[in-house]
């Protein structure tokens, strides 16, 4: 059972200067490939976000800003008209319970394959380095990573076009803002790291040469949405898709650093340690992070009702993402609010079945107890 305070701060209003969230529950982007063959959003992901909308914010499943950009089988898009007006279901489905939706923007990088692109191209990445370890799920099952093509220094700002026009997609979609997702071993964060950036144009080398490709992103970005509507993802400890940098603590701080100047709606940090972390040195903290960077910060990764509420408690998060429990857990606020317990967690093999099944059909608290009910 929790052991909350009187006036858990969890649950309290927070407010990104014109948009009031009404809690500080967000659920985490989760990729859950039910967009289809066709990458387009559809009245099943209406139904599950409407489900999950409780939450004080809802940030969408990471979502390709360009065909180049696909390494996920059946995972939405946002490069297409087409795709533009199916979000609009989803959008306004989550807006009917009156919670904002923030749309994440994506780029695999070199955590993709041939077959996913046209003519067998080869992902992209800023250095020809793969990925070592695991087999990558494709198209024509699961394959060996391949080595990525390294991006010449003038395709860069076509890639930060993409970005661009994916956010302004991402308004005419009715979306309350975008996030960034620079994290996890995929493109942006692929630029940042040193052990998958060995340019030597002014892409590489020095941190403020790695974050460059983020910078024009965000201003790029910041023409078409105010910066209190533009958030950012990063994994400091994260060594998902063969990541992790030596220099991972000085490289993190400065990008922190010099995201603080935009002023953004929040900077949302893999801070905990339940996904997968290198080992590089002491992982990297909140607290840390709060001393370089003056506005939200929103921790993610394992965290459980109790020890959010302690970094809300103790200032070190304004808001805290909810992932895995969100899949399993439609009513995640309901249940925090009243001390329910949660359901099970569900099933690895239910994450991306393409199907209903493991994705709209878990019961909230309330209809489990009716259901015990009936049977009684």
């Amino acid at each position: 059972m929790s052991t909350q305070t009187s006036s858990p701060l969890l649950l309290s209003s927070f407010d990104f200067k014109d948009l009031t969230l009404k809690n500080r529950v967000v659920m985490a982007p989760l990729t859950r490939s039910r967009a289809g063959t066709e990458r387009l959003p559809n009245a099943l992901m209406a139904k599950y976000y409407h489900q999950r909308a409780s939450a004080g914010l809802i940030i969408t499943e990471a979502t390709v800003v360009s065909k180049q950009a696909i390494g996920w089988q059946q995972t939405p898009g946002i490069y297409s008209d087409e795709q533009t007006a199916a979000w609009k279901q989803v959008v306004d489905a989550v807006h009917s319970k009156g919670t904002p939706i923030f749309l994440q923007l994506w780029h695999c990088g070199r955590a993709s394959h041939s077959s996913f692109h046209e003519n067998s191209q080869l992902p992209v990445a800023p250095s020809a380095i793969k990925i070592e370890g695991d087999e990558i799920h494709t198209p024509i099952g699961k394959q060996p990573h391949e080595i990525p093509r390294a991006l010449e220094t003038e395709e860069i700002p076509g890639i930060v076009e993409d970005y661009r026009r994916a956010a302004e997609r991402a308004k005419i979609a009715g979306f309350d803002g975008v996030e960034i997702h620079s994290a996890n071993g995929y493109l942006i964060d692929e630029f940042l790291q040193s052990k998958t950036n060995h340019r030597s144009d002014k892409y590489g080398g020095s941190i403020e040469n790695r974050y460059r490709f983020l910078q024009e992103i965000v201003e790029s970005i910041l023409t078409v949405w105010s910066s209190n509507r533009v958030g950012v993802r990063l994994s400091p400890n994260g060594n998902f898709n063969d990541m992790g940098s030596p220099d991972f603590r000085e490289t993190f701080l400065d990008v922190a650093k010099q995201l603080n100047t935009y002023e953004l709606a929040y900077l949302h940090l893999l801070d905990g340690l339940a996904f997968g972390f290198h080992e590089l040195g002491e992982p990297m903290t909140l607290a840390e992070f709060r001393e370089v960077f003056d506005h939200p910060l929103m921790g993610n990764c394992g965290y459980t009702q109790e020890s959010a509420e302690t970094a809300i408690q103790e200032g070190y998060a304004d808001l805290i993402a909810f992932g895995r429990p969100y899949i399993s857990n439609p009513d995640l606020i309901e249940r925090f609010t009243h001390d329910w317990p949660l359901n099970p967690p569900a099933e690895m093999n239910v994450w991306y079945s393409f199907e209903a099944e493991g994705y709209t059909d878990f019961p909230t608290y309330q209809e489990s107890q009716d259901l015990t009910t009936a049977k009684s």
